[in-house]
């Protein structure tokens, strides 16, 4: 869950953020998009923890709060349209107001979407009068030419409403107040209650919708304006330049990633592989030539060169992603896509958890999340795999450099080379549609959940709260899922590259083995060696392939075995080409293979821990590496058929 944690900052000498017991427990509640995760971080600060509620994958957040000399439990509830639907989070909704009896219910309500937000309200009033309604956005509301009547609102549903826009901490004090009146029982509390009792599940919706109308009308003011916002949906959901935009938009977010994490990754690089290795070389000067070795030469170069090549692209990829999630872009996004998912047999939500994907596949894993239904949500996670992270971006970059732009004059090279990554990129996204027509067709048969995607108002995202919740949320945890798998890949990539067998290394044995398989696909048996040691993580995928064809090529470079290593991209070509007998076949066919391979290892836990299923697990892994092997095997005998 990403925290709003700008907000927490209050200008009130009565709010001191505490840890320890607490006195009462405030549940947050409120529909998605309200600005409830704000509410709660306004009042609960950086003081917070997160886990899965018991016998489920939805997320919780806690967070305390002194007031008045009394100490506040915040729990944040998941965001729901209804307590009546059946999923998972709106089960775990109804079920903390019901049996975990907190002492104060805090339901957040958009002032811009409030006879939409009452239904809410008036289904937990039925179930407990200890209600405070934040009536949030309130700034927006009045952008919009839109008035809410408080005073009216609270006498309509018998319990406190405060006005709110938490995001400039307005009303923040005034929510405190009213939660600890509450909470103390030194307000009288009615809370509007309607007679449901026998109605059929039809006539009772019917009957919260039409009390929730009623409401509304008589306590807002005012029709919503057309404004920038309006005119702006119209061309980001457009069915022609919806797509458009979108394609331009996470074309710049993808190049301005590669770009910028150029030079970081350079100076990473010097300081961690080429600094960082000489002086472990250093500290072990006494130690065996095996032991340096191993330590130097594997554990650590390995873990070095994934933190070189990974972190700065998440580094600026995941606060970019969250900067549009903020600004309220994502659910476009989503809104665009649907309509292809559904005809797809998957679920519109899926779109967004395969944009989190091109960041990091493991984090794309995690956000299926959001996705309440099993089967649809197994279909995101299985194919979240064709959507190409941040590892494998190198591997296409520098193939589309050295081999395709080649095959244009020199001033187009740089757009050919490009285009080429791009249509690969493009590839992944149709990938995942065509499998999951095919698994919603097949072994996860069912019927497309039908959901409510509601498009949130434009919000300028906070920017340095953004960086700071991305990188410790996002990018730090994933960092160290692949650090803790790369340490062990480069002590293998070492043994096998120095350990012998008869009169070659194993690594040796292993590529002459692989060799018959890797041809007949387009690649060779050095190729898919690499792919097998780096399934730890696709960063240490092209120094590793380099490596291997400098020290078991034809041609004799000096080059240390076992020890990875970097070139330029004209060295690269010329080593691939010239040791190698590279083609332009055999780079096509390797972006190929690197859109649908197996998830890395990190990714593979990450399913295990959300699915906790062996099959799903197993299937997951091995069906993309199925497409990868039938893909550059059709590829490559299409080739030999051409003239």
């Amino acid at each position: 869950m990403t925290h709003d944690c700008g907000s927490c900052a209050l200008n009130t000498h009565r709010l001191e953020v505490v840890a320890g017991g607490h006195d009462f427990v405030v549940a947050i509640a409120g529909n998605p998009n309200t600005g409830k995760s704000t509410v709660f971080n306004a009042l609960t600060g950086l003081r917070q923890r997160s886990g899965n509620w018991p016998g489920t994958t939805v997320t919780r957040a806690e967070g305390l709060y002194a007031y008045q000399d009394h100490r506040y439990k915040v729990v944040d509830l998941p965001g729901v349209y209804s307590l009546r639907s059946v999923g998972g989070e709106e089960e775990v909704a109804r079920d903390y107001l019901i049996h975990g009896t907190p002492d104060v219910t805090v339901v957040v309500v958009d002032a811009t979407r409030l006879e939409r937000n009452l239904t809410l309200v008036l289904q937990i009033l039925q179930v407990t009068n200890r209600v405070v309604v934040a009536v949030n956005l309130i700034d927006e509301a009045e952008r919009h030419g839109i008035t809410v009547d408080t005073r009216h609102l609270a006498r309509e549903l018998g319990v406190p409403v405060t006005a709110m826009a938490a995001r400039r901490r307005r009303g923040v004090a005034e929510l405190q107040e009213s939660i600890d009146l509450v909470a103390r029982g030194r307000v009288a509390l009615r809370g509007r209650r309607l007679r449901l009792d026998g109605l059929a599940d039809d006539d009772a919706i019917a009957a919260l919708y039409a009390e929730a109308g009623r409401i509304a009308r008589v306590t807002v003011d005012g029709r919503a304006r057309l404004t920038f916002d309006r005119l702006l949906d119209r061309a980001l959901t457009h069915r022609v330049w919806g797509f458009a935009v979108m394609g331009l938009l996470f074309f710049g977010v993808f190049w301005f990633t590669i770009t910028g994490a150029a030079v970081p990754s350079d100076l990473l690089y010097r300081l961690l592989v080429q600094d960082g290795t000489a002086l472990v070389r250093e500290l072990l000067g006494g130690a065996p030539w095996w032991v340096t070795g191993l330590v130097a030469d594997g554990i650590y170069l390995g873990t070095a060169w994934v933190i070189a090549v990974m972190l700065p692209p998440m580094a600026i990829f995941f606060p970019l992603f969250t900067l549009l999630e903020d600004f309220g872009y994502l659910p476009r996004v989503a809104f665009n896509l649907d309509r292809l998912f559904a005809a797809a047999g998957a679920h519109g939500k899926q779109s967004l958890s395969m944009m989190m994907g091109y960041g990091c596949n493991a984090a794309g894993v995690t956000a299926t999340r959001i996705i309440d239904s099993p089967r649809e949500r197994m279909i995101a996670i299985v194919t979240n795999n064709f959507s190409i992270c941040n590892g494998r971006w190198p591997t296409l970059i520098l193939m589309g450099t050295v081999f395709i732009g080649t095959l244009v004059p020199p001033a187009a090279a740089g757009l050919v080379a490009a285009g080429s990554v791009v249509l690969v990129a493009v590839l992944g996204i149709v990938t995942t549609l065509v499998v999951s027509w095919g698994l919603s067709k097949t072994v996860l048969r069912g019927a497309t959940s039908v959901y409510s995607l509601e498009l949130p108002p434009y919000r300028p995202p906070q920017v340095l709260r953004t960086i700071y919740t991305s990188v410790i949320d996002r990018t730090l945890k994933v960092l160290w899922r692949a650090i803790v798998m790369a340490a062990p890949a480069g002590a293998v990539i070492w043994l096998i590259g120095n350990v012998t067998i008869g009169d070659a290394s194993i690594a040796g044995h292993l590529a002459h083995g692989l060799d018959p398989l890797g041809l007949a696909l387009g690649l060779n048996g050095i190729i898919l060696l690499a792919y097998v040691v780096a399934i730890p993580a696709n960063e240490i995928i092209i120094p590793t392939i380099l490596m291997l064809t400098m020290t078991l090529g034809p041609l004799e470079y000096g080059v240390s075995n076992g020890v990875m290593l970097e070139l330029t991209d004209a060295e690269a070509g010329s080593v691939l080409v010239q040791a190698g007998g590279w083609t332009v076949l055999t780079a096509v066919n390797l972006m190929l293979f690197s859109m649908l391979h197996n998830p890395c290892s990190t990714t593979i836990l990450t399913i295990w821990r959300e699915t906790r299923s062996f099959r799903w697990t197993t299937t997951a892994t091995l069906l993309p590496l199925a497409l990868a092997f039938l893909v550059t095997f059709s590829t490559t005998r299409l080739a030999g058929w051409l003239p």
